[in-house]
């Protein structure tokens, strides 16, 4: 009789929780990655290719008020990695015209990759806005971190981004009703720690994450940290369909 009142319970946990608004927004810790054929990015995400990838939720993780909202979608191909933002916003808190600058300063979009998890360096990419970027690659030992820019940056591994806003002009400071990010990410930007395409089952650890200063600091984060982005064993796990 106990036995059967401990299942009836947990079953009625089972419903409770997976009805309750905070249970459903917890993320799953892996994402699956669709195969696709090249395309070129515009920063709409208008490619017929993302129609095969599904929208994931960013969920906020610090916000003094209200959060808007983001969501992201990721394909794979031989050549490399595509990525998809579509971020709810009121202003492009956005003032930075140059890459390679302090873009988490305001409002961003990042992804961390980390392929091999033998080591721990991972790469990470910030873009803003205004399309201008910062790809680094870091080494993290025991907590210290330094990012790393790519010594040659060419057309041969140069990573293909662009911006948009919805709703309004994509200019500083603009009011919007919303802004995209798209960007593909080649391996050979990542080698060595990508040596070659990933194959079906290949798996990568990996983090998606925003940040947006409209209404004070507030961040989003696809797997929860305790505060920095570089907390990189917490990372979710990416697999290769």
């Amino acid at each position: 009789m106990a036995k059967k009142c401990t299942l009836l319970l947990g079953l009625f946990l089972m419903i409770v929780l997976k009805n309750d608004p905070l249970f459903a927004k917890i993320p799953d810790s892996t994402l699956i990655v669709k195969k696709t054929t090249d395309f070129e990015v515009n920063g709409e995400g208008s490619a017929k290719n993302w129609s095969a990838a599904s929208w994931f939720d960013i969920t906020v993780q610090k916000s003094p008020g209200k959060a808007l909202s983001t969501k992201a979608k990721i394909l794979y191909s031989e050549k490399g990695v595509y990525f998809l933002f579509d971020c709810e916003d009121k202003k492009l808190t956005s003032t930075i015209m140059e890459d390679y600058a302090a873009l988490y300063k305001e409002d961003v979009v990042e992804v961390f990759l980390w392929p091999d998890t033998s080591v721990p360096i991972y790469l990470e990419y910030e873009i803003s806005p205004l399309n201008f970027e910062l790809p680094i690659l870091v080494p993290n030992i025991n907590g210290k971190f330094q990012g790393w820019k790519p010594w040659f940056y060419d057309e041969k591994n140069k990573i293909h981004h662009a911006t948009s806003a919805q709703g309004g002009q994509k200019k500083s400071m603009g009011a919007v009703e919303g802004w995209k990010a798209e960007f593909f990410i080649p391996y050979s930007l990542m080698n060595p720690i990508v040596q070659s395409v990933p194959k079906s089952g290949t798996r990568w650890k990996g983090n998606f994450y925003r940040i947006d200063y409209d209404n004070g600091y507030t961040t989003w984060s696809w797997q929860k940290t305790s505060g920095s982005f570089h907390e990189y064993k917490k990372f979710g796990t990416l697999v290769f369909e």
